[in-house]
């Protein structure tokens, strides 16, 4: 009686060590994770809460209630112009929504730069810098790139007509790294990517880029490349035409020689040889 009474009180013994060891190691656990957690936190800062959107809006679609909610954001790291109170995005009995000025992705903060004011329409002269203006160029583009093309991209714009001496017709890169404003594509499928090829595009351009696509979109046809942002404007012009795009090349027309050439006649043995001699200056 008494062994086993032994028995069952070293089991038992060990039994609590080993939960004792299991609880000390759960606890020096969370310890470390909650010291973890503390110092991301002091890293980071105080955080705050932002209105942010939850799904994809593009150019000129109305902000409502259900567009957006709140999520936690570093305060050291605020956005200027984000939307903290609600009252400040949502006007109390203001009636007429914001609208989009600028395209935002999923989890975006709203930003007043990125929206009007309750009932102003979205405008492309918000976009324009100083002494600009906007130029849509006209499409027709079942496939390719352009599909692609987004508000913010820069682009390069290439003009196909014919020569002024009627050889043929010549590509030339016309403008170099334009800014998009606004992508005039039909609407897409509801939940699906909007990909479809636009309609027309509207860059931002000075007055005298604009009288310069103006003459080449009246004279031929316009194309646009995308290129990198941030890359700068090219000095200089591109171009290309049929005989550089095959390698060949047209042999320059053989002008006929006016140099004056002059000539004396003398007999040698029986024949009359005609000579050059240097021609008198007059």
């Amino acid at each position: 009686m008494r062994l086993m009474f032994g028995l069952v009180l070293i089991v038992g013994l060990g039994l609590a060590g080993f939960a004792v060891y299991m609880v000390q190691g759960y606890v020096s656990q969370t310890q470390e994770q909650l010291a973890a957690e503390r110092a991301a936190r002091e890293k980071a800062g105080p955080l705050v809460e932002v209105f942010v959107v939850n799904k994809p809006l593009n150019y000129g679609d109305a902000l409502t209630k259900d567009d957006v909610q709140k999520i936690y954001w570093p305060e050291a790291y605020l956005p200027e112009t984000v939307f903290r109170d609600e009252a400040v995005l949502f006007p109390e009995g203001e009636t007429s929504p914001r609208y989009v000025k600028r395209s935002m992705e999923q989890y975006d903060p709203v930003l007043a730069v990125r929206v009007t004011e309750p009932g102003e329409a979205a405008g492309l002269a918000d976009d324009l810098g100083p002494g600009m203006s906007a130029f849509t160029i006209r499409f027709d583009d079942a496939s390719g790139l352009s599909r692609y093309l987004e508000v913010g991209d820069n682009v390069d714009i290439y003009w196909t007509g014919p020569r002024a001496d009627g050889s043929g017709d010549v590509t030339q890169l016309i403008e170099s790294a334009v800014r998009l404003i606004a992508v005039d594509r039909p609407a897409g499928k509801e939940g699906e990517p909007n990909v479809q090829a636009p309609q027309n595009i509207t860059v931002e351009a000075s007055r005298e880029q604009v009288a310069r696509l103006t003459q080449g979109q009246a004279t031929g046809q316009l194309t646009v490349s995308l290129v990198a942002r941030g890359n700068e404007r090219m000095a200089g012009g591109v171009e290309v035409d049929g005989n550089s795009l095959l390698g060949t090349e047209v042999a320059a027309p053989q002008v006929a020689s006016t140099e004056k050439v002059c000539t004396v006649r003398q007999r040698k043995g029986g024949e009359l040889v005609e000579e050059p001699i240097p021609c008198p200056v007059n």
